[in-house]
C-alpha cells in the first residue's frame, strides 16, 4: 500500500489523489455528473421504497428488495458526496484532506456493495426455494428469518470493512473472495431454476389436456414467478456490467502500478458504479407492474402538486401587482 516517488513514501491514497496536469476538464466533468446521480440515486430509490412497500409482492421477497433499495439510496446520500468531496479535493491539491476523504469512502463502499451483492444472492436463494417448495414455501421462508439473513449480511460487510483499520490483508482480500463466492452461487441456482422451469413446461405441455392439472393453476404461478426472477437477474446482470470496468482496472492497477491515466480511469469507473444505483429503480419500475403503477401514481401527484404550488405563486404576483398599481 506504500510506493516510492520522487524520494518520498506515498501511501496509495495519497498518490490517488495526487493532481496530474490535463486533467481539470474530466474532473470537473466527473464532479457534475456525480452530483447529479446522486440526486437521482436519492430521489429514484426514495419513490421505489415507498411503491415496493405497497407492492405485492411475498414480504419476504419484498424485504429482500427493500434491502437492495436501502442499499442503492444510501449510496446517493453517503457515497456519491464523498466522493464528490475527494474529486473537488484532488483538483485543489490538497493530498492530505483528499487521502483522508477516501478512508471513509473505501469503508462505506465496501459494505454497500458488500450488502448489494449479497442480497442479490438471497434473492437467487429465496427464488429457489419458492420454487421448489411451493405450498410449504411460505412457512419456511418467514419474514422472521428474512430478516434475520439480512441483520447477518450488514453485520458481515460492516466487520469486514472495519478490518481496514486492523487486517488490511483481510480487507484487501474480502472483496475478491465475496464476488466469486456471490456469482458462483447465483449462477448455479439461476441455473438450476432454468433447467426446472424447462421441466415444469414439458410436463405442462405432456399433460396439458388432463383436467387435475388444469385446476392447480401451475401455469399462472410459474408465469408470474418468471416475472420475479427475470426481475432479480436484470438487476444482477447490471451490477456486473457497471462493476465490471471497476475490477478491470483495478487489476491494472494491481499489475502496472498507479500511473495518471489509470487513476483517471478508475474515477470514471467508480463514477460507473454509481450510476448502478440509479438505474436499479428503473429496473424496478420496468419489471414489477405493482411498482410501475405505484410509481407512476406518485410521479403524477408530484406534478399536479408543483402545478398547484405554481399557480398559487402566480396567483400571489397578479395580487401583489393589483395593489401596487
Amino acid at each position: 500500500m506504500s510506493n516510492f516517488t520522487g524520494g518520498k513514501i506515498l501511501t496509495f491514497e495519497k498518490e490517488v489523489c495526487v493532481s496530474s496536469s490535463g486533467e481539470e476538464p474530466a474532473m470537473r466533468f466527473l464532479v457534475a455528473l456525480n452530483i447529479f446521480l446522486s440526486f437521482t440515486a436519492l430521489l429514484g430509490n426514495s419513490i421505489i421504497l415507498v411503491a415496493l412497500k405497497e407492492c405485492s409482492l411475498h414480504p419476504a421477497s419484498r424485504l429482500l428488495f427493500i434491502c437492495l433499495a436501502c442499499t442503492d439510496l444510501l449510496v446517493g446520500v453517503l457515497l456519491e458526496p464523498f466522493n464528490v468531496v475527494h474529486l473537488f479535493l484532488s483538483m485543489q491539491g490538497d493530498q492530505q484532506l483528499c487521502s483522508r476523504m477516501l478512508v471513509p469512502s473505501y469503508i462505506i463502499g465496501v459494505i454497500l456493495f458488500g450488502v448489494s451483492i449479497s442480497t442479490l444472492t438471497a434473492i437467487s436463494v429465496d427464488r429457489l426455494l419458492a420454487l421448489l417448495l411451493k405450498l410449504r414455501y411460505r412457512q419456511v421462508v418467514t419474514l422472521k428469518r428474512t430478516c434475520a439473513v439480512i441483520a447477518f449480511i450488514w453485520l458481515l460487510n460492516v466487520f469486514a470493512a472495519t478490518m481496514y483499520f486492523w487486517v488490511h490483508f483481510i480487507f484487501l482480500w474480502y472483496g475478491y473472495i465475496l464476488i466469486i463466492a456471490c456469482f458462483v452461487t447465483s449462477t448455479s441456482l439461476y441455473t438450476k431454476i432454468y433447467l426446472t422451469l424447462r421441466l415444469h413446461q414439458r410436463q405442462q405441455e405432456r399433460f396439458s389436456h388432463e383436467q387435475p392439472l388444469r385446476r392447480t393453476g401451475i401455469p399462472l404461478n410459474i408465469a408470474r414467478f418468471r416475472k420475479t426472477v427475470s426481475t432479480a437477474l436484470w438487476v444482477q446482470l447490471t451490477l456486473v456490467a457497471c462493476y465490471l470496468p471497476y475490477g478491470i482496472v483495478t487489476a491494472l492497477m494491481t499489475s502496472h502500478g498507479l500511473s495518471p491515466s489509470i487513476i483517471l480511469a478508475s474515477r470514471f469507473a467508480s463514477t460507473l458504479v454509481y450510476l448502478n444505483s440509479t438505474l436499479n429503480p428503473l429496473l424496478y419500475s420496468w419489471k414489477i407492474r405493482d411498482v410501475r403503477e405505484t410509481v407512476e401514481a406518485k410521479l403524477q401527484q408530484l406534478m399536479c402538486c408543483g402545478q398547484s404550488r405554481v399557480q398559487a405563486f402566480r396567483g400571489n404576483v397578479r395580487t401583489t401587482n393589483e395593489r401596487t398599481d
